[in-house]
């Protein structure tokens, strides 16, 4: 399938490992221009000549996307070098786990710019472009923690539900415009944040992480965890004009982890 991805313009944020550069790795591989934003400018610049390598134009953003001054600039970045914008790719690192009486008014702020108003940034400021592009698409990374909350991640739990209703909303309020909004809810995936909330959840219960691993390869019906590149496939799909009448989508990317009906 052609998913007429061709020439078009993407940011990704949290893109220079993980999920984020998966997706954008995709993306290059079906000729997407890109602009890749992470604190990390070693990482970002190893990410960036990989992504070269598919022969697309890749420009590198290094920001904290939970400074408020960040989004704007990254957005006005990306338009400057390629003369606009048509996807939007919203992602951060996960909360830090904890139980609720653990965290204090400071924290959970800070958890709030991380998970939920860095999403609100991006997409404020990218809208003005959005609106001038054929084919305008966001995507918002949150969790399955959404749909089914996760033992000792409150801040993952309460915070990320607040972004999909963001983007639920969002798919309401300017799809009579053509922008449409989906978010993905990924569950346990090969990344570094799994990584260490596996090591986390092995320390509290005095286990080793690879047993905590089986313990939870065992919760999904397929007995593993996701990679990173499957769950790119879902995002570079939903991103593109292939999906063009998918909108207002909150959709488990999660080996079948989440047991729910709806």
């Amino acid at each position: 399938m052609d998913l007429g991805l061709k020439g078009k313009v993407a940011l990704l944020t949290g893109a220079s490992r993980g999920l984020g550069f998966a997706t954008a790795k995709i993306l290059a591989q079906e000729g997407v221009k890109l602009a890749i934003n992470s604190r990390d400018e070693e990482n970002l610049s190893e990410a960036s000549d990989e992504l070269s390598n598919f022969g697309v134009d890749v420009i590198t953003l290094p920001g904290d996307v939970t400074d408020p001054k960040t989004p704007n600039k990254l957005i006005e970045q990306t338009v400057s070098a390629f003369n606009g914008l048509d996807l939007l790719f919203t992602n951060a690192g996960g909360p830090p786990p904890g139980a609720f009486e653990d965290f204090s008014d400071d924290e959970w702020a800070k958890s709030i710019d991380l998970s939920l108003l860095s999403h609100v940034r991006l997409i404020r400021a990218a809208l003005p472009y959005l609106r001038k592009s054929d084919n305008p698409s966001v995507l918002t990374v949150t969790s399955v923690s959404v749909k089914q909350p996760i033992p000792n991640l409150v801040l993952s739990n309460s915070i990320r539900a607040a972004t999909a209703g963001l983007t639920k909303t969002l798919a309401l309020e300017l799809g009579p415009e053509g922008i449409r909004f989906n978010s993905i809810l990924p569950s346990w995936t090969q990344t570094e944040r799994v990584e260490q909330l596996m090591a986390d959840r092995a320390e509290r219960k005095g286990t080793t992480v690879e047993e905590e691993i089986q313990a939870q390869n065992a919760q999904s019906p397929l007995g593993r965890m996701g990679t990173p590149e499957e769950f790119a496939k879902a995002a570079a799909f939903l991103l593109s004009p292939a999906a063009s009448y998918i909108t207002g989508v909150l959709l488990t990317v999660d080996g079948g982890t989440y047991k729910g009906l709806i």
